[in-house]
Order: structure tokens, then sequence, then C-alpha cells
């Protein structure tokens, strides 16, 4: 969304590719960071719980950016999207771990992740119209504002198989018989799973708007467009 509205908030806001480039990092630094430390919290306080806290914090934070003003404000709003975000897949993989036989794990994840592009579809279409119509602010706020709605919809629907109220007896059994099919595994050395999260953290940052125009910084190839990440999904429940 950022590198959607970079041309308008440029010139309103007169960023340098500098500056820009350190509100991008703001986001990616964040949400690398608290990767490390969303899976382990969830597994505390429990999906549903911890899931909410999420969508409240990134969905708080994406309505702060409607009220920065500055460079500085808006790498720390980006900051705490990318913390509240972070939180998102280690959800989303623990909900289908929740719900779904191991035989099914596969599928599930795989249209947790399709899903995960419909953002990038609807938001370069959405977002340019409201901001074009109301303003880049009213354009933060709305998407803010559609968090809530999706965090009252979790809220309202989501339980745990063994707490929900409609879920029939003879699927309650269908679920827990394929998590005693899994085999155990041992745990995962602490030097590997920091490995995954460089890595995946690198692939994201590459896929993260950044800097355009580079006559402005020294070694950097001219680009006329800025290249937008995909959004997180917004699904969890089944």
């Amino acid at each position: 969304m950022l590198g959607i509205l970079k041309p308008m908030l440029s010139r309103e806001l007169n960023w340098s590719e500098a500056e820009y480039g350190w509100i991008a990092f703001s986001f990616q630094g964040a949400y690398g960071l608290m990767l490390l430390l969303a899976g382990r919290a969830l597994d505390l306080i429990g999906t549903r719980a911890g899931f909410a806290i999420a969508i409240t914090v990134w969905s708080l934070a994406g309505m702060a950016h409607a009220f920065a003003r500055s460079a500085g404000g808006f790498a720390v709003a980006r900051f705490a999207l990318g913390a509240g975000e972070a939180a998102n897949f280690p959800a989303a993989i623990k909900t289908v771990a929740e719900w779904f036989p191991v035989r099914e794990r596969a599928l599930a994840i795989g249209i947790l992740n399709s899903g995960s592009n419909v953002g990038a579809i609807v938001a370069p279409l959405a977002v340019p119209v409201i901001a074009l119509a109301w303003g880049w602010q009213a354009a933060f706020l709305t998407t803010g504002a559609v968090g809530f709605l999706w965090l009252a919809l979790w809220l309202w629907f989501y339980r745990r198989p063994e707490e929900h109220p409609r879920l029939a007896p003879a699927e309650l059994a269908l679920i827990r018989g394929g998590r005693e099919a899994a085999a155990p595994l041992p745990p995962v050395p602490w030097g590997i799973s920091s490995a995954s999260v460089r890595r995946g953290s690198l692939r994201s940052a590459n896929s993260s708007p950044i800097p355009s125009g580079g006559s402005t910084c020294s070694g950097c190839q001219d680009s006329s467009t800025a290249r937008t990440g995909s959004t997180s999904s917004r699904w969890g429940f089944r």
C-alpha cells in the first residue's frame, strides 16, 4: 500500500529517497524481529486471543499512518504495522494445525497462501480510488477500519475445535484422529530456525517497496516504478 501511495506522499511530504528507504526498512525490521517472538506468544496465549491482539495492533498502526506528517512519523507507524503483521502467518498456520487433520493440511495451507495474494490484487485497485477521492489519509483509515471488521468476525466465529459449539462429535473425532496420526518430530535447532527466518526476511524484503529514482543516490540504478509487496492474508478460521 505504501508503494502505491508513494508518489502522492513524496510530493506532499517532501520525502527523500533515503528517508523512504528508512520507512520501508522500519517495517521489514519490525516484521523480522517479531517473527522470532510471535509464534511463541501464540503458543502461550492461544490462537484466538493472540491473533486478536495482532489484528488490533496492525489495524491501529495502519490507521496511525493517516496522522503522520513526517518521515519519522511514518517510520514509527510502519514499525508498529510490521510488529503486528508478523503474527499473521504463524497464527494462520497454527489455526490450520488446530482444525485440519494432517492429510488435509497441505490443501488448507495452499488455500491460505493463495488467499494472501488477494490483497495484492485488491489494493492497487481500491487504494488509488480512495486516495484520489478523499485523500491518502482516508486510504489508511479505511484499510485500518477493515482490520477491525476482520477482528469482529474472528472473535465471533473462531474457537478451537474442542470449544466450538456447532462442531459435530464425528468431525471432532476426525480432527483429533488426524493429530494423533502425526509422528512426533524432534525439536528444530535454533540455528536452523534463525537461518530460516533470515531467508524469509530477505525474500520479503525483495518483494517490498523500494526507493525509486536512483539518480538521487550513488551507485543506484534508475527505476521508473517502485515495487510493491504482497499484503498479509486475512484468513484464519474454518
